[in-house]
């Protein structure tokens, strides 16, 4: 599941964290509680991570899990929570319900990209009223000229 478009590249980010602080890569994966592959391939850019586990690299590399967001996207620049975010600390919610509504969140994005690209952005314009008959066909002449 690549995915090239990851804001402002979080995988590189958490490997410079993660460099800076000189852990390796099994040892972050491990404080993190997530699997060596995922973390690589996180890393690497191939995948993209959820707000949870965002948040739980942020607890293993001791950065705050907001600064975690906004590099990844998830916030904007004025400290906004968005929907990932939302969702990931909810209190509220289970883990599995948490990776369910963020993949269908994600899901739903993609498609509106997807269908924006083939939407065309001009409405069509409002027909002219004296060249349309009631039905919707085009007249054959306008109504001024029928007034004459």
């Amino acid at each position: 599941m690549a995915n090239k478009e990851l804001p402002q590249d979080i995988g590189t980010f958490i490997r410079d964290l993660r460099q800076t602080a000189k852990i390796s890569l099994r040892q972050l994966a491990d404080k993190a509680g997530v699997s060596n592959p995922y973390l690589s391939q996180i890393e690497r850019g191939l995948r993209k991570p959820s707000a949870e586990v965002l948040q739980q690299i942020a607890s293993a590399l001791r950065v705050s899990t907001p600064a975690m967001y906004l590099r990844a996207g998830l916030l904007d620049g004025e400290g906004q929570q968005g929907v990932l975010a939302a969702i990931a600390v909810d209190p509220e919610l289970t883990i599995a319900q948490k990776q369910s509504l963020s993949q269908i969140y994600e899901t739903f994005r993609n498609e509106n990209v997807r269908n924006a690209v083939f939407e065309d952005p001009a409405p069509d314009p409002v027909p002219d009223p004296a060249l349309v008959e009631e039905n919707g066909a085009p007249r054959t002449t306008p109504i001024a000229e029928e007034t004459k």
